[in-house]
């Protein structure tokens, strides 16, 4: 039994869920923002982003009769609901850490399960908009997209701002960076989806993406499959790279930095004063 435990909790420091979690606050605080400007801003694309999706969504159902059968059948809407869902969290986390007076948030006491999954979201949400972006404008768009207002704003949305909501948290964050461990979830999960783009074939009569057709790709689908395996591979190591080297730019927050240094001034001054008191005295 012991054994076993020992092994659970290595599996959870393996994937970056430390115990305490999080001691120097990394994931409510920034390098260029106070956690109160940082948990707005959070806010902020989290109501963007939510907007966004309710509204694409509704387009979907009203307009065009029946689409939101649709509507999780597509990569892009489930990695952008992601970025929703993080936002959400992590906005709710930085604002309780301002409340708290910058002494903690809540996830840091929540069982660790809920602090390993929000560690795995984040590293989907660093990678897999920006691989949604790349696949989106190098393979799927054209020029139609922009002649329709609705349709330029939606696309602008979901597969430009999604890298870029991605990018706030990769630069402009102490998040990150994300252990190698994490590389397998993300394999399992664009395998998972896979599975849901060929279901969605057999059930809806669709393909939703042109190059998992086999009918019309043939030996090009499994180029194509290797190939968004092995971007996701290349996107996050540079993602990891980034993020290593912000963390030695930007050291990360520690709110004892704040507290350290006037305590050794005090320190020194308590004992240089006997010594200058002596001398005059002499």
């Amino acid at each position: 039994m012991k054994s076993l435990r020992s092994t659970f909790s290595l599996s959870y420091e393996s994937f970056g869920v430390s115990s305490p979690f999080d001691p120097t606050f990394k994931l409510v605080t920034s390098p260029f923002f106070s956690p109160l400007i940082l948990a707005t801003l959070r806010l902020l694309l989290a109501i963007y982003s939510l907007v966004t999706i309710i509204t694409v969504l509704a387009f979907e159902a009203v307009l065009m009769h029946g689409g939101a059968y649709r509507f999780l059948s597509y990569f892009t809407d489930l990695s952008y609901i992601g970025l929703v869902a993080y936002f959400w969290a992590s906005s709710v986390q930085t604002i309780a850490f301002v409340v708290r007076g910058q002494n903690g948030y809540p996830l840091q006491s929540w069982p660790r399960i809920f602090q390993l999954l929000h560690v795995l979201l984040y590293s989907t949400i660093v990678v897999f908009p920006i691989i949604v972006t790349v696949v989106f404008w190098s393979l799927l768009a054209t020029p139609e997209i922009f002649h329709v207002r609705y349709t330029a704003w939606s696309n602008i949305s979901q597969h430009a701002l999604n890298s870029g909501f991605a990018l706030f948290e990769i630069l402009l964050t102490h998040a990150g960076p994300s252990p190698w461990s994490h590389l397998v979830p993300g394999f399992i999960l664009l395998a998972c989806y896979l599975g849901v783009a060929y279901i969605t074939y057999a059930t809806q009569g669709f393909y939703t993406y042109a190059f998992l057709d086999p009918s019309t790709e043939h030996g090009f689908l499994a180029a194509y499959i290797i190939g968004i395996a092995v971007g996701y591979c290349v996107v996050f190591s540079i993602v990891k790279g980034i993020c290593q080297l912000r963390c030695r730019l930007f050291p990360r927050y520690s709110s004892q930095q704040d507290d350290s240094p006037p305590e050794a001034l005090d320190e020194w001054q308590d004992v240089d004063r006997p010594k200058d008191s002596s001398t005059s005295e002499a």
